[in-house]
C-alpha cells in the first residue's frame, strides 16, 4: 500500500481551516486506499503525547525548541523537523513526503526527502508573507516579507511538484517563472457526505439570541468564520444601518473570534444599527448547524488585497453546501468559486454602502432564493466535493512514484 507522509504546521486536534483542509484530504485519501499520516512541527502549540490520534488520523509531533535571532530561529525549527521526519521514516516507510505550507515546511521536506530518497510535493494554501500583511503581522516589502518569498521560491524549485488550491496561486507562481506544467490544482472542498438535510430554524434559539420571534422576524445576514481585518467585517457592520434603512427589523449574526473581536465590538456598540447586531463567539464546531438555521444570507465582506485577490477561502463552499445562500465582495479569491447571479451575489469590496444594496437586494427577492441554493449546492457537487477532487493527487503522485526506486505503488495509484 502506498504511504504518504503529509508535512504539516499544525493539526487537529486544533480547529482551524487549515486543519479542516488536512483531515478532508487525509480521510479522503484512506478511503481510496492510500496509507496516510501527518507530521507536525514546533508550531502545532497544543499539548498531546508524541503519536495522536486524531478523528482516526495519525499524527506525529515535532519536538524541541527553536531559539536565537530571525533566520537562525527558523532554521533551527526546519532542521528539527526534518530530523523528525527521518525519524519516522526510519520506522514506517513512507512513498511520498506531501509537505504543506507554510515553506518551512516545505524546506523540512525537502531536506528529509534528499536523506531519505523519495519525492517531494509542496501544496501551497496561502502565501504567508501576504497573509501577514493581511492580519497586520507584517508589512509588504520588509525584509521578513521578502526573506518568506525567497524561500517559498527556493521550495517551489526544489520540490518534484507543486500543488496550489486555485488558479490565483498558480498565475502567481507562472508569473515568477516556474513551468505551469509543475503546478497542479486541488481546489478547497467540503465532504458532501458530512452535510445531510439543513437544519430547520429553532424558534426558541432564534430568541434566545435576540433574532426575533416567528411573529417578529426580520432577514437575518450571518458570519461565521475568524475576525482577521481582512474579512472586512468593519465594513459589514458599517453597512448595517444602510441595510436596516432598506429591511426593518434586518440583523447580523456574527459568530466566531479573533484579533480584531474587540474593535469591532466597540464599532458595532457605537453603530446607530447597535440593536440589530448580535456577536455570539466562538461556538464548537459539533454545533455551527444550529446557527447556520437561523441565517437567511451568509456574507464574506473580504477587503481588497493580494492575498484575498489570490487565495479562495474556504467558508462560502461550506455554506453553499449548507444550500445557504451567498454573498460577498468581488474579489479574485471569490471570482473563482461565486458565479455572479447564478450561485451567490458578489459587491464592491470596501464599500459598505454596495454591501448593503446587494444584501438588501438578494433579500428582497425570495423567488430567487431556491434556484440559487440549488445552484450553489449543484457547484460544490460537480467541483469541490474532496470524494471526487481527492484524485487529483493521484495524478501528481504516480508519476513521482514510478520514477522513485523505493515506491510500493498501490492499486489506488
Amino acid at each position: 500500500m502506498t504511504r504518504i507522509l503529509h508535512v504539516l504546521d499544525h493539526s487537529l486536534p486544533l480547529h482551524s481551516g487549515y486543519t479542516f483542509r488536512t483531515r478532508a484530504i487525509l480521510k479522503a485519501q484512506a478511503a481510496m486506499g492510500l496509507e496516510v499520516r501527518g507530521i507536525t512541527g514546533l508550531r502545532h502549540f497544543k499539548d498531546g503525547p508524541d503519536i495522536e490520534e486524531a478523528d482516526g488520523i495519525t499524527f506525529h509531533r515535532t519536538r524541541g525548541t527553536a531559539s536565537g535571532p530571525v533566520a537562525y530561529r527558523e532554521w533551527r525549527e526546519i532542521n528539527l523537523l526534518a530530523d523528525a521526519i527521518v525519524a519516522l521514516a526510519a520506522g514506517w516507510r513512507p512513498d511520498v513526503l506531501h509537505a504543506h505550507s507554510p515553506a518551512l515546511c516545505g524546506k523540512a521536506a525537502l531536506i528529509a526527502g534528499k536523506r531519505l530518497g523519495i519525492p517531494v510535493v509542496y501544496e501551497i494554501r496561502a502565501f504567508w508573507e501576504d497573509a501577514a500583511v493581511s492580519n497586520g503581522t507584517g508589512s509588504e516589502g520588509s525584509v521578513k516579507y521578502r526573506l518568506t518569498r525567497a524561500l517559498e521560491n527556493h521550495v517551489v524549485a526544489g520540490a518534484d511538484a507543486v500543488v496550489t488550491i486555485c488558479q490565483g496561486l498558480k498565475d502567481d507562481l507562472v508569473s515568477r517563472g516556474f513551468a505551469p506544467g509543475k503546478i497542479s490544482l486541488s481546489p478547497n472542498g467540503v465532504d458532501l457526505a458530512l452535510f445531510g438535510e439543513p437544519p430547520q430554524r429553532d424558534p426558541a434559539f432564534a430568541a434566545e439570541l435576540g433574532l426575533g420571534t416567528n411573529d417578529s422576524w426580520g432577514p437575518v445576514v450571518g458570519f461565521i468564520g475568524s475576525f482577521y481585518d481582512y474579512e472586512g467585517l468593519d465594513d459589514l457592520i458599517a453597512a448595517m444601518p444602510l441595510l436596516t434603512a432598506l429591511l426593518p427589523g434586518a440583523k447580523l449574526l456574527l459568530i466566531g473570534g479573533g484579533p480584531m473581536e474587540d474593535a469591532l465590538k466597540a464599532q458595532a456598540d457605537a453603530s446607530p444599527a447597535k440593536a440589530a447586531i448580535r456577536f455570539v463567539g466562538r461556538v464548537p464546531h459539533s454545533e455551527v448547524e444550529r446557527y447556520y438555521a437561523l441565517v437567511d444570507v451568509m456574507a464574506y465582506p473580504r477587503k481588497a488585497s493580494r492575498l484575498t485577490d489570490l487565495v479562495t477561502p474556504l467558508k462560502p463552499l461550506e455554506a453553499m453546501a449548507q444550500r445557504q445562500l451567498v454573498a460577498a465582495s468581488n474579489v479574485g479569491g471569490h471570482r473563482e468559486l461565486i458565479t455572479d447571479g447564478v450561485t451567490g451575489t458578489l459587491f464592491a469590496p470596501d464599500d459598505p454602502a454596495a454591501c448593503a444594496a446587494a444584501l438588501a437586494d438578494l433579500l428582497s427577492r425570495p423567488e430567487s432564493w431556491e434556484a440559487r441554493r440549488s445552484a450553489g449546492l449543484a457547484h460544490v457537487a460537480a467541483r469541490h466535493d474532496w470524494s471526487v477532487n481527492v484524485y487529483r493527487y493521484q495524478d501528481v503522485y504516480h508519476p513521482l512514484l514510478a520514477k522513485s526506486p523505493h515506491c510500493r505503488i498501490s492499486a489506488a495509484a
